[in-house]
């Protein structure tokens, strides 16, 4: 059996954005077994493609935080000697990052990854065996795509699959749509005001506003928001993995430019996605479900607009 491993540790829509290329694999070598080196947090998510990859965790973002403890070593360790357990026939490092390549050089394996000209950091490039030039004008899916077939001896064709099934996927229970509001990157925040213009003025949608977060200011965030809007609920914090079924189960999704929106597309969640302070044309949101998309950087769309954009998506 071929052995390919895949890197691609972090962040949640970058995993995302990864998975297409691993179903095109899994078509294309069925002859393979597939191992994914992924951040912890990250794990849960790939246990849901239907390849079921086997998954290699690492804990990076969380060592950083105590570099110079002996114990992250140990970990740092343990992780090197599972990685190593395996002799891959192929390595891909999808990331481009210096870390990333690092994580492939320490396992044992022929190493892809792209060429100095298409990748964020060059220097990450000498680490591998094989270099490939992919445009760094594509989307980031089809960069993924592209460079695992590149690797592989294919060319990918066709619409992304994210090998998610959101009917296998989603907890069943009443109506009820999200409200994605939370991002890690404040320019990227739509304001609180427009997320309450926008629950008031969806109430003729007849379902009930669930805001998720992640984070403490992000739940205090949430609570401000459900206090605007009666009937409204703020869950308690969920794993990712739980996260991702509420995504599946709900009516439809609103957010901002952030991971889970991708994991909503790549499940075919009807969609409206906000963009604020980013560009959507090469990180955005890709799927074949109802999406609108709707702003770009410094040009944040208004509440009529979202909220003709969610009947537009839930009339479609």
């Amino acid at each position: 059996m071929v052995e390919i491993l895949f890197i691609k540790t972090s962040s949640l829509g970058d995993v995302v954005h990864q998975m297409p290329a691993l179903t095109d694999a899994q078509k294309h070598r069925p002859d393979a077994r597939f191992t994914w080196a992924v951040e912890e947090a990250y794990a849960p998510l790939l246990r849901m493609h239907e390849a079921s990859p086997a998954v290699v965790a690492v804990g990076t973002r969380r060592w950083r935080q105590s570099f110079i403890n002996p114990a992250t070593w140990d970990e740092a360790r343990s992780f090197a000697e599972k990685l190593r357990t395996r002799k891959y026939d192929v390595i891909i490092d999808t990331q481009g990052l210096i870390k990333s390549a690092v994580i492939a050089r320490i396992a044992q394996g022929r190493r892809h990854g792209y060429d100095r000209n298409s990748i964020r950091e060059p220097a990450a490039s000498r680490l591998y065996n094989v270099r490939h030039a992919v445009s760094r004008d594509l989307h980031a899916i089809e960069r993924n795509r592209r460079l695992t077939g590149l690797a592989l001896g294919y060319e990918p064709s066709g619409e992304p699959d994210y090998g998610l099934n959101r009917t296998r996927i989603a907890s069943p229970g009443e109506r009820y749509c999200l409200f994605l509001h939370a991002t890690a990157r404040p320019e990227k925040e739509w304001s609180e005001n427009n997320w309450v213009g926008l629950g008031r003025a969806l109430v003729d949608v007849g379902c009930r506003i669930v805001l998720p977060w992640g984070q403490p200011g992000e739940r205090e965030r949430s609570e401000r928001l459900a206090a605007s809007l009666p009937g409204s609920e703020v869950p308690e914090r969920k794993g990712l993995d739980d996260v991702a079924r509420m995504i599946a189960g709900a009516t439809f999704v609103v957010g901002v430019d952030t991971g889970l929106v991708h994991l909503a597309a790549a499940m075919k969640v009807p969609l409206v996605a906000i963009f604020v302070g980013s560009e959507p044309g090469l990180t955005g949101p890709v799927g074949s479900g109802r999406m609108k998309i709707l702003g770009g950087k410094n040009e944040p769309p208004s509440v009529a607009a979202a909220a003709e954009a969610v009947r537009d998506v839930l009339r479609t």
